[in-house]
């Protein structure tokens, strides 16, 4: 999959599934341009990415760490660091963003 995001550009090509929340209602949610930012990360190209969509780039190190804290090791270490990052609440948070991303993107 990230070699057919490495070899295609999002941005020009048609084959790419389209936002069904931008087309019906012309607003941007939190993932649209995520598939555009995902082929700019694999070109190195961070700007544009981050122009493309700066909450997918910016939740990229929680992402990394999610899965480092999946790992066996580390599940069993830190038990409290990853219910506090990973738990109930954590999705809370999460959920704050994404709403929060979603009003301040359309206005």
């Amino acid at each position: 999959m990230g070699l057919f995001y490495f070899s295609y550009n999002p941005a020009n090509t048609q084959f790419f599934p389209k936002c069904p929340v931008n087309y019906v209602t012309g607003l941007s949610c939190p993932g649209c341009g995520s598939q555009r930012a995902i082929h700019e990360l694999l070109h190195l190209n961070f700007k544009e990415a981050f122009a493309y969509n700066p909450l997918l780039v910016a939740s990229i190190p929680y992402i990394t760490l999610g899965i480092a804290f999946s790992t066996e090791s580390l599940k069993t270490r830190y038990p409290k660091t990853r219910k506090f990052l990973y738990g109930q609440n954590a999705l809370y948070v999460i959920m704050a963003i994404l709403v929060l991303f979603f009003i301040l993107r359309n206005i």
